[in-house]
């Protein structure tokens, strides 16, 4: 499985960003999809989650009710919409796989990661 993201940028206080993960090599029926960041200086985190059902979503608290993660099974391409982005938003936001069923939130439950794409967020 490989997993491409995109859509990061710098964006000011209150707007919006939409990340994109493009995934090779599976269909999303097979995969347990989720986005984590980590910002200098800090540990990666849990961001938001979706099971390969696609019916159950999670996210964290951080992130609830201004975060929504999707995807489109004909595209195999997973989103992260990001709406009124604060400073501490600011991360290189990475997608993540797992076939086996992981803890959504545990990085070392994924087992294949995109590279990362960054964004800023100006305060």
């Amino acid at each position: 499985v490989q997993l491409q993201a995109s859509g990061g940028g710098l964006v000011q206080t209150g707007g919006s960003l939409r990340l994109s993960c493009a995934a090779s090599g599976r269909s999303f029926s097979w995969l347990h999809m989720g986005w984590f960041r980590q910002a200098p200086g800090k540990e990666r985190e849990f961001v938001a989650a979706l099971r390969r059902n696609g019916g159950n979503t999670y996210y964290a608290d951080s992130v609830k009710g201004r975060f929504t993660i999707s995807r489109d099974a004909a595209k195999i391409t997973m989103y992260l919409q990001m709406n009124n982005l604060k400073p501490e938003d600011t991360a290189v936001y990475y997608c993540a796989a797992n076939e086996g069923y992981p803890i959504y939130y545990k990085v070392q439950d994924y087992s294949y990661w995109g590279q990362g794409t960054l964004v800023t967020v100006s305060g």
